[in-house]
């Protein structure tokens, strides 16, 4: 999932502390090189882009990658709709301000996939980083109701929204949301 990075748009709580053109700068090339370690012949990415018709158009984000509009609604509302993707077999679906996501843990959320009917991928937050179902049937459309994002309970209310699915959980990340939690580029 991207936004558009412009600034004032994107990473928001981030600008607070560095300014608003610093945070979109920051996400940009954080979300370019995060694609380009992501791509690998096991998986197809596709980039899941905010604002809808903004993010279709353009010419910030790699041309070869199919994109597919967020839409309306809450984070959950626009999780759940991408869950829903067409596409067959299992999904995983991330943000892309992690700087610790590697092939490796995404090759590791499939596996755990191959075992559970859905996956999350804990933040050092409360959060996630990552979620993914096995999709042999529909997701429940009750999943992500009543999760309290930006939260540090946002892991626990997704868990606690569909307890009738087999849990996997991946590595435990850090997103970034505040200066303070920008890695050491000593």
């Amino acid at each position: 999932m991207v936004k558009e990075p412009r600034p004032g748009r994107v990473k928001t709580r981030l600008a607070r502390d560095i300014g608003t053109g610093a945070a979109a700068w920051w996400f940009r090339r954080q979300a370019l090189t995060l694609l380009a370690r992501l791509d690998d012949p096991r998986w197809r990415l596709h980039l899941a882009v905010s604002p809808d018709r903004e993010g279709l158009a353009s010419r910030i984000w790699p041309a070869h990658l199919p994109r597919i509009p967020q839409g309306r609604g809450d984070l959950g509302a626009r999780m759940l709709r991408l869950l829903r993707h067409p596409a067959p077999g299992p999904v995983l679906v991330v943000g892309a301000d992690i700087p610790g996501m590697t092939r490796a843990r995404i090759a590791d959320a499939f596996a755990q996939l191959g075992r559970h009917d859905a996956v999350l991928g804990p933040a050092t937050d409360g959060g996630y980083w990552l979620v993914g179902l096995k999709r042999t049937a529909a997701p429940p459309p009750w999943l992500f109701r009543g999760v309290r994002w930006s939260s540090p309970h946002a892991l626990a209310d997704t868990l606690a929204s569909a307890p009738e699915l087999s849990w996997g959980r991946a590595a435990t990340l850090s997103d970034v949301d505040t200066a303070a939690d920008l890695p050491d580029s000593r």
